[in-house]
């Protein structure tokens, strides 16, 4: 990939610059947040169930609870590669021509039957969609990164050519100014992504 620094990392000189030790360090805390929020409803119900018995129908909300959380943040994760529908059906064969320069045989194929595209870069495997980007360093973890191209009348296919072609002339500059919405499991982050998707992330995963 280019080296070529994207201008909107000025805008956010506060945040520390994403690099592959970094990524470690945020999947660390995400598992720690997850476990945070986690063993206290999970240990309230196994309390109920050992001081009474009768209060099951309680004690089963609370482990409810305790797999609804991972559960909401691993949707919103995987809503950043959704599909958020045209605002501009007349501009997107041009823009869906405009993406398919930018890409190979294969790629292209990927995205007109899931909606993403497949890249990779230095710090792994990258899925980009219309509001941003799954990524796959390696291992069982995913990273998701929510940022959306500017413009809300953009074709869908323009959005995905936006964002890929920031992340093509700056990858560390592009996850540094996206926001990580989510770290976690790649198999939690499957589940919530529209079926039509799963196959990009299959590939990519594969990759």
């Amino acid at each position: 990939m280019a080296s070529a620094a994207l201008s909107e990392l000025a805008s956010v000189p506060w945040r520390p610059v994403i690099d592959a030790d970094r990524l470690r360090r945020w999947g660390r805390l995400w598992t720690l947040w997850t476990v945070g929020w986690t063993i206290p409803f999970i240990a309230a119900g196994a309390a109920l169930l050992w001081i009474q018995p009768l209060a099951a129908p309680v004690a089963l909300i609370a482990f409810a609870h305790a797999w609804l959380v991972p559960e909401l943040h691993a949707f919103r994760g995987a809503s950043v590669v959704r599909r958020k529908g045209a605002r501009r059906d007349d501009g997107e064969p041009v823009a869906q021509g405009f993406l398919g320069d930018l890409l190979d045989h294969e790629p292209r194929e990927i995205h007109r039957r899931t909606g993403l595209v497949i890249e990779r870069g230095g710090l792994g495997t990258w899925l980009v969609g219309e509001a941003g980007a799954i990524l796959l360093p390696g291992g069982r973890r995913a990273h998701c990164f929510c940022v959306r191209a500017k413009g809300d009348d953009l074709p869908p296919s323009d959005r995905v050519a936006h964002l890929l072609l920031a992340l093509r002339s700056d990858e560390i500059g592009f996850a540094t100014i996206a926001n990580h919405s989510f770290s976690g499991a790649i198999w939690r982050v499957r589940r919530r992504m529209p079926r039509d998707s799963r196959p990009a992330l299959d590939l990519a995963r594969g990759a």
